[in-house]
Parts: structure tokens; sequence; C-alpha cells
């Protein structure tokens, strides 16, 4: 009997969820998104929305700020040592250079590749790089006297970035499932290699002490060797993933699935890698940052209503978006 109880226990403990989503913070306006940042130094969440930036105090959920005119915007680059932010803006082909304290536009500049979607700022080389989805190419910016001093040829549509922060910029291939390093100081591809078995990757996060790059595609997650572009395994993720997250400290890679997923994946050591949890969400939650100091998680979503029917001029259509349901979900560890 004793065994039969202390059986079930140990099921229940085991099936407790270690994360939990500890507030839903409303955000005004019912534009679309794409990418969420933070500056985890002051807990400030920098949230794409629309023709927008809202930012967020992370801490209470307040709306502190709003940065205007970044249209079709996708990403938002942090860049705490020259108190500047960087917006790429895909509708004008422009990225906004903001003041970190102030929340005040500094400047726009114009790229060299059509719709710059994700956006990086790499503090090895004080530059910015904004990886442009219609031209297949990257844009490089000095972030201190904001001005463009080049443009890296790629292999294909670019997705997410990561930076190494030690001469080495890592950026996903959607439409060839590549990933391709970068070397940010002489600005040319060094490697290319493939993710196979994983198709189409978006999002991407490093642990820079392993090396180790997570790259996320359809319902995989492929982990590669920064060094040597080898693929040391793939674990099963949630559908319709668009980002991924790593916390340096509890070492776990987090996969943002639309399906309303969220896939926790364990660093056991630098080739032992294992799938923990599987946390509910909502559905629509597909982009992510964390909080390296607090361990939050954070993700952009909202209620959805009806698709509209597909037409000639547009064959798929998506959901609308159900006017004032648009937040910002906190996901919180709880061991």
């Amino acid at each position: 009997m004793l065994a039969v109880i202390a059986a079930t226990l140990t099921y229940a403990q085991d099936t407790t969820s270690a994360y939990k989503i500890s507030h839903k913070y409303s955000v005004e306006g019912d534009g679309s998104w794409d990418y969420i940042s933070i500056d985890d130094s002051s807990h400030h969440l920098f949230i794409s929305h629309g023709t927008i930036v809202q930012v967020l105090d992370a801490t209470t959920g307040k709306t502190i700020g709003t940065i205007t005119d970044t249209k079709g915007v996708h990403g938002i680059a942090i860049a705490k040592d020259l108190n500047k932010g960087f917006i790429s803006n895909g509708r004008d082909t422009s990225v906004t250079v903001f003041d970190l304290k102030k929340l005040t536009t500094i400047e726009k500049i114009k790229v060299t590749g059509k719709n710059p979607d994700a956006i990086l700022y790499d503090p090895f080389t004080h530059r910015v790089f904004t990886f442009n989805g219609r031209d297949s190419n990257a844009t490089v910016i000095n972030a201190k006297t904001d001005k463009v001093i080049g443009t890296i040829a790629l292999c294909g549509k670019p997705e997410f970035s990561v930076t190494d922060d030690n001469g080495k910029i890592y950026v996903n291939i959607e439409d060839k499932s590549k990933l391709c390093m970068i070397n940010p100081a002489t600005m040319k591809v060094e490697q290319t290699w493939s993710v196979a078995p994983g198709e189409e990757p978006s999002g991407l996060a490093i642990d820079t002490k392993t090396h180790r790059l997570f790259s996320v595609t359809d319902k995989l997650m492929v982990i590669v060797d920064a060094l040597t572009g080898k693929v040391i395994t793939t674990l099963p993720i949630g559908d319709r993933v668009d980002g991924v997250a790593f916390d340096p400290i509890k070492k776990r890679a987090y996969s943002s699935n639309g399906d309303g997923t969220l896939t926790v994946v364990q660093e056991v050591n630098e080739n032992t890698f294992k799938v923990i949890e599987n946390v509910k969400t909502q559905t629509g939650a597909r982009t992510i940052t964390v909080d390296k100091l607090t361990h939050k998680l954070y993700l952009p979503t909202a209620e959805y209503g009806e698709t509209p029917p597909a037409t000639k001029e547009n064959p798929h259509p998506r959901p609308k978006i159900k006017p004032g349901t648009f937040v910002i979900l906190e996901v919180e560890p709880l061991k």
C-alpha cells in the first residue's frame, strides 16, 4: 500500500508544471506583431506592434513609452553600452534609432535591402545587422555613427540571428534550410551549414559558453555546434514555431510555438539535451524573449476571430485579431 502511495505521489510531482502564466498584460492596439526584446538591466520590454513599438515596464506591466513611425516593424536590437536601440521597419526599408532612456527617436536610416526583418546588435564590433528578407542580404550599420558601412550577400532568405559576442554572428536561412556563420568585422560569410533534418528554420538562440546553437524549425529544434556546424541532436517541439530563447543560468532553451505551447529544453551538458515540458500558453504566442536576471519569459499574442475566405489576391488569409485582446504573457518558472 505504501509503495502504491509513493508511486502516486511521484507521478503527481512529475506531472506538475514547473512554469505558470503569472500575468497577462493588456496592451492597446489591434495591429499584428513580430519580435519582442528586453533590456534586462532596466526590465523594459520592447514590443513590435503594427506601426509602433510599445515599451512596457516588465515589473508592473505598465506602458511607459511608444516609439512611432515604425512601419511594418519587425525587430528591436538593444545596444546598452551605447544607450541606443535599433528598430527594423519592413515597409519603408529603414531602421529607427532611438534613445534607450528617453525612448525618443534619434534618426532613421535607409538600409540596403528590402523588408529588413530580424535585427541584431553585435557588441564585439559595435555594429548593427539588419537581415533583409526580400533581397537575401544583410545591411551593416556602424552603431556609434549610425551610418551604413556595408552589405553582406546571403544565400537565401534570412530569419533570426545571434552573436557569440566574440567575433561570430549566425543567421538562419529559411528557404534553404541552412545556417550561416558571418564574421562581423570583415562582413563576410565564412561558413554555411545545413540544419537537416530541420526545414525552414526561423528562431535562433545560442549558448555562448558551450558554443551550441538552437535553431527552431517545423516541429523540430536542431542543436548545432557553433564551431563546426555539426548537428548534435534534434528534439520535438510544438507546431508553428517562430521564436526561441536561451537562459544561460538555467541552461534552458525555450521554443515559442504558435499552437499555444512553450517547449522547454534542458541542456544537461554540451552534448546532452532533453525536453522537460511543454507548457500551455495561448494560441498565437509564437515569439519570445527571456529576462536573464529574473528568468521570466514574455510572449505576445491575441485572440483570433474567423479566417476570411481565400481570394485570388489573398489565397492564404489569416484569421482576424479580435479587438482589444492583444496581451503579453509573462511565464514564470516555479522551480
